[in-house]
């Protein structure tokens, strides 16, 4: 597989601000209508609560540096499918921190269960956030969709909004030039990437559902975006979020 995609370094913990990093993982390579797999980097977000609990936002594929560079952070107590196409990897995180939670997003254990991938998910995320982080994270589930609904993060200490496929923003140096192509068609190509536009086409009639998620974001006010596949926004936050979910009307 080409690394022309990857943001190196992987499987190493990058500060955002105090109390959160990212660690940029491996490609995955995922279906496309044409048949071909589409490489995608791929991203996960971690937070060190306030308890010093480690939260794992949609786990990388597993490696043993950045596992170790983790526990130094403290114990791993959550690992959470944001959407049901970001599980795959949690199996073997549970195995290396069998006391963390495994949080499911809707329709996770459905898909893991058709693609024949055994993933034992603890408990369901709520439109809420759970005792264990709600000093630290405000979370919703961004509803509209007919097919797939994601679960938003904010880490207020640092105004910090984390997604995971609500935006992808693929630079055209990191991708060949057939999936520039591709992810031009899809919108998803940086400066103006966006939620794909099959994933948007999932919100037909139902637009009204994610404008009223969109404007509960907005009143978060975050100052940047981490996201899980492309070039995230470290500045200019609102602008880029009003850009990217302008198709909710």
């Amino acid at each position: 597989m080409s690394d022309k995609g990857l943001y190196e370094p992987v499987n190493t913990l990058k500060p955002v601000a105090p109390d959160i990093w990212i660690a940029d993982g491996p490609e995955v390579r995922m279906a496309t209508p044409f048949g071909n797999g589409m490489p995608f980097p791929t991203r996960m977000t971690i937070v060190r609560l306030h308890d010093g609990a480690v939260w794992c936002h949609s786990p990388i594929a597993p490696d043993q540096n950045l596992f170790r560079e983790i526990d130094v952070l403290g114990p791993v107590r959550h690992l959470i499918s944001p959407n049901l196409l970001h599980y795959a990897s949690i199996a073997a995180w549970k195995r290396r921190y069998p006391n963390a939670t495994v949080w499911a997003s809707p329709g996770v254990r459905e898909r893991a269960a058709a693609q024949h991938i055994e993933v034992a998910f603890d408990t369901d995320l709520a439109d809420t956030p759970p005792q264990a982080w709600a000093a630290d994270l405000d979370q919703l589930r961004f509803r509209g969709s007919r097919v797939i609904e994601e679960f938003v993060f904010f880490h207020r200490a640092s105004a910090t909004l984390i997604l995971a496929d609500l935006i992808e923003n693929f630079e055209r140096e990191k991708v060949t030039r057939g999936m520039r192509w591709l992810a031009w068609l899809g919108g998803v190509l940086d400066p103006d990437g966006k939620a794909p536009l099959d994933m948007r086409m999932t919100f037909t009639g139902r637009k009204r559902l994610a404008r009223e998620g969109f404007d509960r974001i907005m009143a978060w006010r975050p100052q940047r975006v981490v996201l899980a596949h492309g070039r995230c926004y470290e500045r200019n936050a609102e602008a880029e979020l009003r850009r990217a979910f302008r198709w909710v009307g």
